[in-house]
């Protein structure tokens, strides 16, 4: 378990990046604008469960051909703002624009001119502030970080401020295809280190991490915080966020049983025996009033987790926080310790 001694070092790190974020005159420099072509490397999706090859068929698509650009964040002069089409398409043209907020590498950082990525998938608050934070936190590790926005978040809102309820399945499928496509993305880019690209996400993101990850096993490390199996039980949870969510789709006409298929169509825990032991962890509030021990543990046991892959912290799941400062060390410590991975597959 972390410890809270470490609270106050946590604290004053998260205090200095929401002030101050991060120097821009240190960050390194990469072509204003751009394109490149990537493809699909997606691997095969299929399993000897049928329950698991069920669940894998309705969220895998056709590999295909796709462009990756970039252009300058007109936020930050350092950063940019990368994009590619959703390969699970809405009908919504700005939200099948799949875009990421690009904060590069600190070149002191940098060796042999590569760095390696971290996909940041981020929390269900409107503004991403704790993904926005990840992010600026793996940068200053000298790891390039991409804050994915995904579907309706961010630059995706386009004028729909959130999916009707009952489109909920078709939003997180949807979720799930571009995390997983977003490491081919960033893969493109000759300044990041293919061979280490990880995932990391938090609470709503941390769910769509897991299954994105249990698709074919293409990130080099999976980091999966303040998520669990079992959604159906998180959203029976008297937490806001679930209780305003359940209130949704009561509205839209859908209830009790009707619910539970809903949810079983993107269940973490039909998938996560595909995730790799070794190369996962998952980060457990043990007060957690949002996603419950019970739920974590769940994905822990399906997944395989030994007990020095499953870290259970002090706290709930918004006072976990104070972790933060840990989280992040151990996070980039696994990314650079974990042998490399290269993705080679036919196309």
């Amino acid at each position: 378990m972390i410890e809270t001694s470490s609270c106050r070092q946590s604290v004053l790190a998260i205090l200095f990046l929401m002030l101050f974020g991060v120097p821009r005159c240190l960050a390194v420099e990469s072509p204003t604008s751009g394109q490149r072509e990537a493809h699909d490397t997606l691997g095969a999706t299929t399993d000897s469960k049928p329950d698991a090859q069920d669940c894998l068929d309705g969220l895998a698509w056709r590999p295909t051909p796709f462009s990756v650009s970039w252009e300058p964040d007109p936020d930050a002069a350092n950063r940019r703002i990368v994009s590619f089409p959703s390969p699970v398409p809405s009908g919504d043209a700005t939200n099948d624009r799949v875009t990421m907020v690009w904060y590069p590498a600190f070149p002191s950082q940098v060796q042999h001119d590569r760095a390696p990525a971290v996909l940041v998938v981020h929390e269900s608050g409107r503004a991403m502030p704790v993904g926005r934070l990840f992010a600026r936190a793996f940068q200053a590790e000298g790891m390039h970080a991409f804050l994915i926005h995904l579907p309706y978040y961010g630059l995706r809102r386009g004028g729909e401020e959130r999916p009707e309820p009952d489109n909920l399945v078709t939003v997180i499928r949807q979720a799930i295809a571009d995390v997983r496509r977003a490491r081919d993305a960033i893969a493109v880019f000759p300044e990041v280190d293919a061979s280490r690209i990880a995932v990391q996400g938090t609470s709503l993101g941390g769910f769509v991490t897991s299954v994105a990850a249990s698709l074919d096993r293409a990130y080099q490390t999976t980091f999966v915080m303040l998520a669990g199996g079992n959604l159906y039980d998180v959203l029976l949870g008297e937490a806001r966020d679930a209780a305003n969510f359940r209130r949704d789709l009561e509205r839209a006409g859908i209830q009790g049983e009707a619910i539970r298929q809903l949810l079983w169509q993107i269940e973490p825990t039909r998938v996560a025996h595909r995730l790799d032991p070794q190369r996962t962890w998952l980060y457990t509030a043990e007060d957690d009033e949002v996603v419950p021990l019970e739920n974590a543990l769940a994905l822990a046991r399906t997944a395989g987790l030994s007990d020095d892959h499953h870290v259970r912290m002090a706290g709930g799941h918004y006072t976990a926080i104070i972790h933060f400062a840990t989280i992040v060390r151990q996070v980039a410590e696994h990314v650079r310790e974990t042998p490399p991975l290269l993705i080679d597959r036919p196309r």
